[in-house]
């Protein structure tokens, strides 16, 4: 038997022969990180009913997988630069399996948010490892197409992961979802033994543990801060928290200006294409995980279509992302990044635009347009975006390079499902008041629905089966009097259960709009301000060239 072996990325005498193997396995990585998320989504109604969990648990469910995620990138991207990036491409891949296998025999709350959060940290080495070990495996001249693939995989991931988790939920229970990672995880695993060259910096001084630290510190607290706040209110807990996420701020980016060889130079922030090009991946992942966040839902529970339903109607965005992906290839050579990005934000501020004009009548066919629009924004702006903030770093900091990308992305998507969630439960609670307002339906089953849309819905049925329930009664009462009594009762429970479905359902459709049309501002004005940070095609938009870097890499074979 044959062994296979692979030549150190930094070590080719030219461009790694098996690279576009080697970004197969890297794409791979990409694809279970971002499905973790998306396939929860359609998971966690029978996840909610199996393990009775309140609102508050399911919100940490989903983010006890965000915060370390998000807080550990930064240095675990630098110790990989250092170490081994493709050694934290494995060592990640197996801590994310090792986390969903434990999500598979979770049989509570605090069991599951631990196993996600266990994924998260596996995640937080993955992701940028995958970035990192994509620029230092493709010359230059190829790196934006390798790139453009990488990000239409996360447009894939965010379709994909509804779509499988739907079909497990068919057959099984939700915690087979966790299981679609792991024969993912083990086969990129044995792929990047077999396929992605061994890449570490090569020239690394000593890691700014201290940065890194306060890092970790600042942008968990950030991140809870954001999760907390808006849907749990700002009590002692959120406020402690943000100012925590304050001065730990401050404090890092102190530490960072002083420090010789810092995890972060802060001072990267100065430069307009790199400024503009965070900005922009930040504020679209605001707008794509909020807009996927109660799209689902409306899928799920105002259209009625089941968990592989809604992952089925999903599959136009992803088929966009690709088409857009493609045309951004074609197009930023030609035009230049800031035209492509603008007008990707341009096309993701029309997308929810049209989500506005959702209500109690629309159907799927409404929601076709919205998704291949925003589908096709996702695939014009990100990958520029992506290769300006990767271009903008030396070869021995790809992984930070990576982390940095990759944080903006987490931390757009945390306020996007925290504040549109937030904005969306609010919007939606006002409106079904105002709807049930002197209908007669208890209150306290008024203000069960008003939690959320589920809950909404499982009051309606709840009156439709006692209304049922009543009737049967009537039927089989020999009282003529009192069989008269219950089908009054159990006409005015149908009633009120038809009235309470119906008004569930429109207030949530109006809540859509009226959030819809929130983050159609934000990413509107935030689309004017990237077009006002980037710098057109005359000035650069990332790193000046380090001669003494291109000399070692041309030597080294990292072009």
């Amino acid at each position: 038997m044959r062994l296979v072996t692979t030549e150190p990325a930094d070590r080719t005498d030219g461009p790694y022969a098996r690279r576009w193997w080697a970004l197969l396995v890297l794409c791979l990585s990409l694809l279970i990180i971002v499905m973790a998320n998306t396939a929860l989504t359609v998971a966690a109604p029978d996840m909610t009913e199996d393990l009775g969990l309140s609102s508050a648990d399911l919100q940490w469910v989903i983010d006890g997988y965000t915060v370390p995620y998000a807080a550990l990138m930064l240095l675990l991207g630098a110790i990989g630069d250092k170490y081994s990036r493709r050694g934290a491409l494995v060592l990640g891949l197996l801590v994310f399996g090792g986390g969903s296998v434990f999500g598979f025999l979770a049989d509570s709350a605090a069991t599951v948010v631990a196993a996600r959060a266990v994924m998260g940290a596996g995640a937080a080495m993955i992701m940028p490892a995958t970035l990192s070990l994509l620029a230092a495996t493709f010359p230059r001249a190829e790196r934006a197409k390798a790139i453009t693939l990488w990000t239409a995989t996360a447009g894939l991931a965010i379709a994909a992961g509804p779509l499988v988790a739907g079909a497990l939920l068919e057959r099984h229970g939700w915690s087979s979802t966790f299981l679609i990672n792991v024969p993912i995880a083990a086969l990129a695993v044995v792929g990047a033994f077999v396929l992605v060259p061994p890449s570490r910096a090569a020239h690394h001084g000593r890691i700014d543990y201290g940065g890194g630290l306060l890092s970790v510190v600042w942008i968990a607290a950030l991140v809870y801060t954001i999760i907390e706040g808006p849907h749990f209110g700002w009590g002692a807990e959120a406020v402690t928290a943000a100012a925590v996420a304050g001065a730990g701020f401050v404090a890092f980016v102190l530490w960072e200006l002083r420090h010789p060889r810092p995890v972060l130079d802060v001072r990267r922030f100065a430069d307009r294409g790199f400024a503009g090009s965070n900005l922009a991946v930040a504020l679209f992942f605001l707008a794509v995980f909020g807009a996927f966040y109660y799209l689902t839902q409306h899928l799920q529970f105002v259209l009625g279509h089941d968990a592989l339903g809604t992952g089925a109607r999903m599959l136009p965005l992803a088929g966009a992302v690709f088409a857009g992906s493609a045309l951004t290839g074609y197009l930023t050579p030609r035009v230049g990044m800031k035209w492509t990005v603008t007008a990707g934000m341009v096309g993701g501020t029309a997308a929810l635009a049209l989500l506005t004009r959702i209500d109690a009548g629309s159907s799927y066919g409404d929601l076709v347009a919205p998704l291949v629009v925003l589908g096709l924004a996702i695939g014009l702006a990100l990958s520029p975006c992506t290769d300006a903030i990767m271009g903008a770093f030396p070869e021995s900091e790809l992984g930070v390079g990576g982390a940095v990308n990759d944080t903006s992305l987490e931390l757009g998507g945390s306020l996007g499902i925290a504040v549109l969630g937030s904005l969306l439960a609010t919007s939606y609670s006002g409106h079904l008041a105002d709807a049930t307002a002197g209908s007669g339906l208890p209150a306290s089953a008024l203000d069960t629905a008003q939690d959320s849309v589920g809950a909404g819905y499982a009051v309606a049925r709840g009156l439709g089966d006692k209304a049922r329930q009543l009737a049967e009664q009537a039927g089989q009462a020999g009282d003529p009097q009192q069989a008269e009594r219950l089908r009054a009762q159990a006409e005015q429970l149908g009633g009120g259960a038809r009235r309470m479905a119906d008004a569930v359902g429109s207030s949530f459709a109006d809540a859509v709009a009226h959030t819809s049309l929130v983050g159609a501002v934000v990413l509107g004005v935030g689309t004017l301000a990237v077009a006002l940070l980037l710098p057109g095609r005359t000035k650069a938009a990332t790193r000046p060239a380090d001669p003494a870097e291109e000399r070692e890499r041309e030597t080294a074979g990292v072009r």
